[in-house]
């Protein structure tokens, strides 16, 4: 369905997009602009694709990524209306901008376009991420064959667009928090003799198995937990240190700062 795909703007979530979908289809067609034309230009020949404009792009390809900073994407889709406006075959905008709606897309393209919106994290970029899919005006063949696509990034979820920055709070900002948990544990493991290396180890490891156990047990966080957790054993003690810093009431506003932020940026 999708046989020339475009990728406007090459940066990290743009080429772990793109290496996504040269997973999913080793035999689509890729074409990548950038600002930088160098990082387009090793993007194509990593992933066996050509280097073209972005008018270009807009003329040619079925499914164009726009993988471009929410305060540039007026500037970049301006110049492109004329090509879009001129098309007679079907085409689809996929948009990866936070904080910018679908039509607020279709407002800065300049026509009611078949329009997909995603909201892709990091892990996307070794196929263990999260991505958010909300659309307006693409069929349903045509968001069957996105999912396919977009499912070398790991789990692809529809979602109401009212709730996309919610989400993105979540998964989208969520790695950041982890990755700040995750640098606790080591030095909490190299103070207590430790090397860096099998501190990292460790604690990669476990909340790579944790975050897997909450989700194939179907059981409730706060039972999970209570369940590693002995009277007066050596967890409890960790557990209450954590609850005298208010770690889960610093997580919760650590979500919802981000989503206030989300929402300030529209």
């Amino acid at each position: 369905m999708f046989g020339n795909i475009g990728f406007i703007g090459c940066g990290n979530m743009g080429g772990a997009m793109a290496r996504a979908v040269r997973k999913a289809d080793p035999g689509v067609r890729l074409f990548f602009t950038n600002r930088s034309p160098e990082k387009a230009q090793a993007l194509a020949e990593e992933l066996d694709g050509q280097v073209q404009t972005n008018e270009w792009v807009a003329e040619h390809c079925d499914l164009i990524f726009l993988g471009v900073k929410p305060q540039m994407m007026a500037q970049v889709l301006s110049p492109l209306s004329p090509a879009l406006s001129a098309r007679k075959e079907r085409f689809v905008l996929l948009t990866m901008a936070a904080g910018l709606t679908t039509e607020t897309i279709r407002e800065m393209a300049g026509g009611d376009y078949p329009l997909a919106r995603i909201m892709p994290n990091t892990p996307s970029a070794i196929g263990a991420g999260v991505v958010q899919l909300c659309t307006l005006g693409v069929t349903q063949e045509e968001t069957r064959a996105l999912k396919g696509l977009l499912a070398g990034a790991g789990l692809v979820d529809e979602l109401d667009e009212g709730l996309i920055d919610a989400a993105c709070a979540v998964s989208g900002c969520g790695p950041a928090f982890a990755y700040l948990f995750l640098e606790g544990l080591i030095q909490g493991g190299k103070d207590c003799g430790l090397s860096e290396e099998k501190a990292l180890l460790y604690g990669a490891k476990m909340l790579e198995g944790a975050a897997r156990l909450a989700l194939e047990s179907h059981k409730d966080p706060a039972a999970l937990r209570q369940a590693v957790c002995s009277p007066g054993g050596a967890t409890i003690q960790g557990v209450h240190a954590l609850e005298r810093g208010n770690f889960r009431d610093v997580t919760m506003e650590a979500v919802k700062a981000a989503y206030k932020r989300t929402l300030e940026l529209k």
